[in-house]
């Protein structure tokens, strides 16, 4: 009897050892590889591409999480095009990613369009509650937070600005994106100031290079005109066009970013892009670490940035102002 309780207690402490084991071997496991989707706005080879994609994944890096060691990263790059925007929106769906990092307005669009449910963060999107992305800034609501693109107030300093380099303009083209809110929103901001510039302004719609170049074209015939290009991506898209343009008609012209100014543009005022891809890694850690898009708040940029090119200044005859240079946070020579 003594034997048989004996036996019965090794064979107790057997089942209880291979209970253990697995436990301890779960234990040992690394986390397991989440996953995170990315659709760019932009084409791959385009020259912002590579430092806000590094920002983004030295912001991700910094908070732990480093590309094929415990995250996997699935990017597309759809090169402004909207057919596919849709068509990577619904292939990064259905990798069943634990988030998805959007770029711009029209990846957001896509995106919600493709889901619900899977969280989205975008890095910069212009006038998130007017394109009906989040039902607020401070509560989002659903499944997208993200970084704004800029605020309304901004708009008028681009027309101070332009009256700054060129104070004989009294003629202004606004080219925008008619389709958007925030389009609409910008030339408001705009035209609500103008009459204390003295300047007149007329709207130019960039559906498509073809209506731009006409549209400038026919604006720069008469004289004393400057223009000013608002945040989207569509001018993005064709920004070598449009500095072009601006060149081949002598009008000084304030752009929304640098990448305007680095293609030979007079002058940008804008938020820092790559600032803001940083910010965005800080929201996917958060979310990949269970918090949820509904809870974080639309944030604003932290940081702007003038940026002035001399070599083009030069070019147009015009002086830029001391004061100006003095808050230049860059000047391309």
């Amino acid at each position: 009897m003594q034997i048989d309780r004996l036996r019965r207690r090794e064979f107790i402490g057997l089942l209880g050892g291979a209970a253990a084991w697995p436990l301890a071997a779960y234990a040992q496991q690394p986390d397991r590889m989440r996953r995170i989707g990315v659709l760019m706005d932009q084409a791959l080879d385009d020259p912002d591409s590579s430092p806000r994609t590094a920002a983004f994944l030295g912001g991700l890096q910094q908070l732990g999480w480093t590309d094929g060691r415990n995250v996997r990263i699935d990017t597309r790059w759809s090169a402004g095009n909207a057919d596919l925007q849709r068509r990577y929106a619904a292939e990064l769906v259905a990798l069943a990613p634990d988030v998805i990092l959007a770029t711009a307005s029209p990846t957001v669009a896509a995106l919600q369009a493709a889901t619900r449910t899977v969280p989205i963060v975008f890095a910069h999107a212009a006038d998130p509650v007017g394109a009906g992305f989040v039902d607020s800034l401070a509560r989002p609501g659903g499944n997208t937070t993200g970084f704004i693109l800029f605020e309304y107030g901004i708009s008028p300093k681009w027309l101070e600005l332009l009256k700054e380099f060129a104070p004989r303009v009294t003629r202004v083209a606004i080219l925008r994106d008619p389709a958007t809110a925030a389009g609409m929103g910008q030339f408001g901001a705009i035209q609500s100031v103008a009459p204390s510039f003295g300047v007149e302004l007329r709207p130019v719609n960039a559906r498509d290079p073809g209506e731009i170049e006409r549209a400038i074209t026919n604006f720069a015939v008469e004289s004393n005109g400057g223009l000013i290009v608002t945040a989207n991506p569509l001018a993005a898209l064709h920004r070598g066009l449009i500095t072009a343009l601006a060149a081949r008609h002598k009008l000084p012209a304030v752009y929304s970013n640098r990448s305007f100014v680095a293609a030979s543009g007079l002058v940008s005022y804008g938020p820092d892009f790559i600032d803001q891809y940083r910010q965005a890694a800080g929201y996917i850690d958060r979310i990949l670490k269970g918090e949820k898009p509904a809870d974080l708040p639309v944030q604003a940029p932290t940081k702007y940035e003038l940026v002035i090119n001399l070599k083009t200044a030069k070019a147009l005859g015009l002086d830029v102002p001391l004061t100006v240079r003095a808050r230049a946070d860059e000047v391309i020579e």
